[in-house]
């Protein structure tokens, strides 16, 4: 009998983590698992789900939002103990930082496993005060934790790296295959939502000083407006340098891998990540790559300098026009670097990544059993 799965995370808005959550939920459910995830709201523009799999809502209830914040958090945990408690799952996996607490939470003195996953650099987003007082009382109650890279793992307790797997992000299945181009266009490009920590000012900046040097080169930067100030921020930067010709913000798109296939290269400029979908679907496509060596580690973990692509320090302008010079410049090279990106496919497809999951769950749920 297949085993039931519980994944937790605060809704489907399309983020990297959702996109994880969904990616696996959908497979997991293709191999007979009986899959449901529990978030706290709906958003507006939301990762699909298969049919296969039960979306649960968990959150706050009507008259709940006029409650206490400390009222509120308590209802939170249990309505999803609730649910707990009604469909009885092998496992629950919670997904990013309030997920992880309201999950452990939950599951206390509930025969359950919790397996938590760790989505983001922790420095700067495990380091509140609140943080300090939950995570060593929570999470020596974890069964397990996935992180994405070393830099993440490193940050937590012995304990929590002992019971732990790295497992990269599994990389959608249409940017993995797609012929190489016959030629490339003189396009750089960039994807991933307009915000703060993706540093795009620092691209339109440097990209203008590569124009100066090679005019019939544009910039097309994809993402959605996160509503932080960023789109502003860059629109005005836009007009600064008189760049409307050849800087574009392309917005969101549902066919990059059709938009950025023959692109000349693919700039990533982000200060700090979990392991970015962004530049490993570059990668999957054989893209030349710049890219900032950001923590925690995310780049470096499925990136070799000069192998792959190019590691830069982060915030360094002219390291990133040199960067998309030399790639420019150097279409040999360019091409060497983007063939051997494309092995990243091997071991980041959604099977690899889905075997590393299933194999990882069921060891846990293994062990708890056993000791039941």
């Amino acid at each position: 009998m297949a085993r039931k799965i519980v994944f937790h995370l605060n809704c489907l808005e399309q983020g990297g983590a959702e996109r994880v959550v969904t990616n696996l939920a959908d497979r997991f459910a293709a191999e007979g698992y009986e899959v449901i995830i529990a978030t706290e709201w709906y958003g507006e523009n939301e990762f699909q789900t298969d049919e296969k799999v039960r979306r649960v809502h968990v959150g706050l209830r009507e008259g709940d939002e006029k409650k206490s914040r400390l009222a509120q958090f308590a209802l939170r945990v249990k309505y999803l103990r609730d649910l707990l408690k009604r469909e009885k799952p092998d496992i629950l996996i919670p997904f990013a930082r309030k997920a992880l607490y309201r999950g452990l939470m939950a599951a206390y003195f509930m025969k359950i496993p919790v397996l938590i996953s760790i989505r983001t650099d922790p420095a700067g987003h495990y380091e509140e005060r609140s943080d300090k007082i939950q995570i060593p009382l929570l999470f020596p109650r974890a069964d397990g934790c996935v992180f994405q890279t070393e830099g993440a793992k490193e940050f937590f307790a012995p304990r929590l790296q002992e019971n732990s797997r790295i497992i990269l992000n599994p990389i959608h299945e249409k940017y993995i295959g797609v012929p190489k181009p016959a030629k490339r266009t003189k396009t750089v490009v960039q994807s991933g939502r307009l915000v703060d920590f993706k540093n795009q000012p620092m691209l339109i900046r440097a990209f203008v000083k590569v124009h100066d040097k090679h005019p019939d080169y544009d910039l097309k930067i994809y993402g959605g407006d996160s509503f932080d100030g960023t789109k502003e921020i860059l629109e005005g930067l836009i007009e600064e340098f008189h760049a409307q010709d050849y800087i574009h913000l392309m917005g969101a798109s549902d066919s990059l891998e059709r938009d950025l296939a023959d692109a000349a290269l693919f700039a990533f400029t982000s200060d700090w990540e979990g392991l970015p979908n962004a530049l490993m679907e570059a990668m999957a496509l054989g893209l030349p790559i710049v890219a900032t060596d950001c923590p925690c580690g995310g780049p470096r973990t499925v990136m070799t300098n000069g192998v792959d692509g190019l590691l830069i320090p982060i915030k360094d302008e002219q390291a990133l026009v040199d960067g998309i010079d030399r790639l420019i410049e150097d279409p040999e090279l360019a091409e060497r670097l983007g063939g051997e990106a494309r092995k990243i496919a091997d071991k980041a497809n959604g099977q690899a990544v889905y075997e590393q999951w299933r194999d990882y769950i069921e060891e846990l749920c293994g062990k708890y059993e056993k000791r039941a």
